[in-house]
């Protein structure tokens, strides 16, 4: 094929599309399509694509822009409230599986420099995959999610030192004079250099600068002030001497504490997404399927030792942390796979030539069989912690189940609160002073301990088993309340009650009606946006402050409680919103139809147009500066006239073109 850049984008973006949808399909994570994709048009695969480096140049820009990323979520108060988990648990985690690969290697006969680079890759997990499955799974909370999280930390504060040595290596590797640990040094004092600048512009220049872009409200200005940062960071560490990587990711830690944090994000995010996709293409490129083929057995051996190792290490740092059996088992489950940024390390030692081509290929291939099972570890770290650990696990499980049950054997008619963070608080304040009861679980170790020990009802459970609930009552129970704003979360405890208790009310808290059909489906009582119950209390609150009887603004918000929100159902769209949401929550759109002197409905009474059979609503009728809402059925339409209508997209549409041809 030609060597075209334009034509080799377009074919990648084609196969791309095809390869992420199916992946999408069967909840495979997108990272590996893209690994798929740059094996077949590779030059070890159909070779559609011989010569990547035009390719290579844009994933080197995806690089930085993880890395920017990476930056912007980089919390220091998330890592000082977990800070016995991120450099404790972390710390020796890196520092004992990089150590246990580093002699592996040695024995193996790898030189120094090519060790050191495959022991720090191997050492490092995947945050994107980790994360999101465990966020599915409802277990980010969980002890072992809690310490899978502490130690993903960790391995994201040792990104600044790995990126720094890289090209430290490199130096000590072209045969000059200058030793390893003089350029180790070398590449410290600039890297503590490069930190010290970004932090000053951070805290001098970055902040005002930003603020000056958000006063001109100008949304192409903010994301352009975005790419110049991102990309003149990353060149300013790559003049130094230094990897591009490094900079980016102390230019997003730097705007990670200032207020534009989440816009920034959302302005990164296409940009991030696209081009790190090239980037995993890249890898992919690099992986030889005859390679494959023939060293399977070896490269199967590999990365079955990757994850047998690290497992092992993981499992036994979290024993020596006092991890009980199944928390720590489950943690090295999670974590045995090498991540996309030990990809990217393997990759830029590539670039430095610190990996041999053949063995480098090998290595490359392993770790990302690694990442391929990685999904299905962490989606059955429980069943398989459950078969290793029989008799331990369970016993762990039975005696959390004889706490809640013992503590609660005498309660009855009261109500489980599933979830304790600040709504499930507030829920419980409530409950107390209504001298009503209550039973809460929660995932939080920590949030459980000091409400159990100033005296509350909350137990340490996962609300979605049924043994749990059976612990806590809910034969005896009157309600349960699901306050979690996790949509996956909540619809796993929701579908384990409804499997033994059709009958019991459940109240469900979810962020927005995204997925209010989804939940009513599955079984709840009543859902509770928090979108619609804020514009219900600001509406009473403004009501008030206007001077509306108080009476009459309680009749009102009960009206829109007891009509499930219907009220705030029909909206008027505008240019940017979504006609329907995914799905269906929203039932429907608010239109006017101006009806002309020639429209079929002049002349015509409301009861002889069928807007029944259309399924649209006749909200009122606007005639001349006058607005007659939920006007008679024997109103005669008239020329000029406007007709407010409301109902679903299609059924609008089509009562739209009825009252001006009569015609569906």
């Amino acid at each position: 094929m030609q060597d075209h850049l334009l034509l080799h984008i377009v074919l990648l973006l084609a196969i791309a599309v095809v390869t992420v949808s199916i992946s999408r399909r069967l909840q495979f994570p997108p990272i590996l399509s893209y690994i798929i994709v740059g094996i077949i048009v590779g030059p070890h695969g159909f070779g559609w694509i011989e010569e990547e480096e035009n390719i290579a140049y844009l994933a080197e820009l995806g690089i930085v822009f993880l890395l920017f990323s990476i930056g912007l979520e980089f919390s220091l108060t998330q890592m000082v409230a977990m800070r016995k988990q991120v450099f404790g648990l972390g710390s020796a985690q890196v520092l004992g599986t990089g150590a246990a690969f580093y002699g592996i290697g040695w024995l193996a006969g790898l030189d120094t420099n090519t060790n050191i680079v495959v022991a720090s890759a191997f050492a490092l997990s995947s945050t994107a995959i980790v994360i999101k499955q465990l966020t599915e799974q409802s277990e980010i909370q969980s002890r072992h999610g809690r310490s899978a999280v502490g130690i993903l930390i960790f391995q994201d504060i040792m990104a600044i030192p790995l990126l720094i040595l890289i090209p430290a290596l490199a130096m000590s590797a072209d045969g000059g004079e200058t030793s390893l640990t003089e350029s180790l040094l070398y590449a410290f004092i600039k890297g503590m250099l490069i930190v010290v600048i970004m932090h000053a512009i951070g805290r001098y220049l970055l902040r005002p600068l930003f603020h000056e872009v958000a006063s001109a409200k100008s949304a192409e200005l903010f994301t352009l002030t975005v790419l110049l940062v991102a990309l003149s960071s990353a060149a300013l560490t790559e003049e130094m001497g230094l990897s591009m990587t490094l900079g980016a990711f102390l230019a997003g830690m730097m705007l990670g504490e200032t207020e534009y944090r989440h816009q920034i994000e959302s302005d990164i995010r296409p940009f991030q997404d696209i081009l790190l996709g090239l980037f995993f293409v890249t890898v992919g490129m690099l992986i030889s399927l005859e390679r494959l083929t023939e060293h399977f057995w070896t490269i199967l051996a590999l990365t079955i030792g990757i994850i047998v190792v690290k497992g092992v290490i993981i499992y036994g740092i979290a024993r020596l942390f006092n991890k009980e059996p199944g928390v720590a088992s489950r943690t090295s489950l999670s974590l045995a796979q090498v991540g996309e940024f030990g990809l990217v390390l393997m990759t830029l030692a590539f670039t430095y030539k610190l990996l041999p081509h053949e063995q480098g290929n090998l290595l490359l291939t392993a770790a990302v069989l690694s990442m391929a099972v990685a999904p299905l570890m962490v989606k059955y770290n429980g069943k398989i912690t459950r078969w290793l650990h029989s008799g331990t696990y369970n016993q762990s499980f039975s005696n959390i189940e004889s706490t809640i049950a013992a503590d609660n054997v005498y309660l009855n008619n009261h109500v489980i609160l599933c979830g304790f963070g600040r709504v499930g608080q507030t829920v419980s304040r409530f409950l107390n002073k209504a001298n009503e009861n209550f039973v809460a679980l929660d995932m939080d170790i920590k949030r459980v301990t000091e409400a159990h020990n100033a005296g509350e009802r909350v137990y340490y459970g996962d609300a979605a088993k049924e043994r749990i609930l059976h612990a806590a009552g809910i034969e005896k129970a009157k309600a349960i309340i699901i306050t979690f704003s996790d949509f996956h979360a909540s619809m796993k405890i929701l579908t384990a009650i409804r499997q033994h208790h059709p009958d019991i009310p459940v109240l469900v808290r979810t962020l927005d009606d995204s997925h209010l059909n989804e939940l009513i489906a599955a079984g709840a009582t009543e859902v509770v946006p928090d979108t619609f119950e804020s514009s219900i209390m600001l509406s009473s609150h403004l009501l008030l402050m206007i001077g509306q009887p108080p009476s009459k603004v309680l009749r009102e918000t009960r009206a829109a409680r007891q009509d499930r929100y219907k009220l705030l159902e029909k909206f008027y769209p505008g240019q940017d919103d979504s006609m329907l949401d995914e799905h269906g929550a929203l039932s429907g759109v608010i239109h006017s139809v101006v009806i002309d002197e020639k429209a079929y409905a002049v002349g015509r009474a409301l009861k002889e147009i069928p807007f029944s059979d259309m399924k649209v609503d006749v909200e009122a009728i606007t005639r001349g500066h006058v607005r007659g809402e939920n006007p008679d059925s024997e109103t005669v339409i008239r020329a000029l006239d406007k007709v407010v209508i409301s109902g679903t997209l299609e059924d609008v549409e089509r009562a739209d073109r009825y009252l001006k041809t009569g015609k569906e």
